[in-house]
Parts: C-alpha cells; structure tokens; sequence
C-alpha cells in the first residue's frame, strides 16, 4: 500500500467514526454509510468540498498549517493521531530511505545494558517500534521467557500476541494487548514507512492472523508511554504492572521501558517471587553451561 492510500484511508476512518451530533451538526436524511459526510467535514475545516477531496484522496502535499490544524479539529484528532497524520505527510514529501540495521544487528550500547543489570529488582526491556525486544535484564527475561523462547530472534511482541498460543495466557487481557500491538505497529508505519523489516512483519501476520488483519483495517494508533498491564507468568501467576517508557535519544528509535507494582501489593509480591525465580534460573542454565571435568 502507498503512503498515498495510507492517508486516505486514515482519514475516511477517522471521518466514518464521528456523528453529526457528536460535532455539534444536525444529522438530515439515511446515511448509507457511517460517519460524516465529506461535506461536513469540509464545513468544519472551513474548506471547500473539492478541496477536502483532494486532501482525502491523500494529496496533503503542501497543506498549510492553518488548514492542517483546521483538520485536525474537524476530525476531532487526539495529540497521537495528529503526529501520525504528520508522519504520514513527511513520508509523502520524502523520498531519501534511510540505511538501517537488521533487527538481528541491532544492539544496545554498553552503557544501557550496564544501566538495565544495575535494575535488580526491576524487570526492563528496550524495545524498538517493530516492538522486537533487542535488550532486558535478568527480570526482564524473567518477565518476558516465553517471548525469549522462540527460534526467531530477537522476540517479537505482536508475533508472541498473535501467532503464539501461549500469548493468550501471558495476556489476561487480550483484546486490549492486541489492539495496542496493532495502533503501535500502524504509527511505526507512519514514522517510517520505507522499514521492509516491518512491512515484512505487518504482512507476516496479516497474512497468519485474521485478529490482527482486521484490527489494522482500523488505522487506529497508539503510543506507548505510560499505564498498567495484567500479565499471567505459570512460575508466579498474576501481576498487575505499572510501566514506564522512556525514549533513549542517543539511539533514535529505542525505547527504555520498566515495570514495577505496588509495594505490598500482591504483584510486588509476585515480583519478588519472580526475582528468586530468575536467579534459580540464571543458576541453573550457568552450570549447564560450565565445562565439565573429566
């Protein structure tokens, strides 16, 4: 799909979303389909029908910024969908691919890993915008084992959510998991559209998951940065966890994410739990490895 088309159907999805009524419109006559009408849209924007046409059919190429901010409110854009539209827009207006490494390339520098061993009680990751796991400490790979037992390296959430069966179990919520997997995946297309890793991921699991080609027909977007999650483990069971995520600016791209809970609750419990695990862990896979004496 080109980036063209991304645009127009981004914005008819955000258009069929909306009533009349919820944008302060009286609603006139059967609508054969949902949503407003380009007319009205135009209205709101302040534009005429033609021209929101134009813009519809995804030609955004050298839209002021009056107009742009007039869209964006006529479409009622939250601050997420209002930088995708933009990414999407500079990805029309740019034709420069940039080289980036394989996500079998990619490592952490030093320093980070140093930062995410020093996180002992703490489960942490970095994760880039394919949502590949390049990097975790020991309770991050406690946290994320099942992830990291997989032949295909480095683990990869939305391929765990929604071709593994076992994702189903490590999610408690699925639905909601899935969804964001989704909206992440679709604003990574945006900011960069000219990355064959993803669009190689996207139609993987397009192709495999009926669940995930119809949540990306959606267009909906997400950006991860804070909240909570449930998570199920078979070594501790049930965590409720808060998580934070934090843009490492010296290497564009990766993100710095960690994950903690209550302290008395019964997922700080459950953590701590986690933490005797991983050490029995790390103790028995280091004396599998030791070389034996004859």
């Amino acid at each position: 799909m080109s980036i063209r088309d991304d645009i127009q159907e981004f914005l008819t999805s955000r258009r069929a979303r909306l009533t009349p009524e919820q944008v302060g419109l009286q609603s006139y006559g059967r609508r054969r389909v949902p949503g407003l009408r380009r007319e009205e849209v135009a209205m709101l924007a302040q534009v005429s029908v033609e021209y929101y046409s134009r813009l519809e059919r995804g030609n955004l190429s050298g839209v002021s910024e009056s107009i742009f901010e007039s869209l964006v409110q006529a479409l009622r854009l939250n601050d997420v969908e209002e930088r995708h539209l933009r990414d999407l827009i500079r990805a029309s207006e740019n034709t420069v691919r940039p080289r980036r490494p394989r996500a079998s390339e990619q490592r952490v520098r030093p320093t980070v890993q140093r930062m995410l061993d020093a996180m002992t009680d703490l489960p942490a990751i970095v994760q880039n915008g394919r949502l590949d796991i390049i990097a975790a400490n020991r309770m991050g790979r406690a946290l994320y084992a099942a992830q990291f037992d997989t032949a295909i390296l480095p683990p990869n959430q939305a391929r765990f959510i929604f071709l593994d069966p076992r994702g189903r179990d490590f999610a408690p919520d699925w639905d909601r998991a899935a969804n964001e997997c989704v909206a992440i995946l679709r604003a990574a297309v945006g900011r960069d559209p000219h990355d064959r890793q993803l669009s190689d991921l996207v139609g993987e699991l397009s192709t495999r998951s009926d669940e995930f080609r119809l949540r990306w027909a959606a267009h909906n977007v997400h950006q991860h940065k804070s909240g909570s999650k449930r998570i199920h483990l078979p070594a501790v069971g049930e965590l409720s966890l808060d998580f934070e995520v934090l843009e490492l600016t010296a290497d564009p791209g990766l993100m710095l994410i960690t994950f903690s809970a209550e302290p008395g609750s019964p997922s700080h419990d459950a953590l701590q739990l986690l933490s005797s695990w991983a050490a029995t862990q790390q103790s028995t896979d280091s004396a599998a490895a030791a070389p034996q004496n004859p």
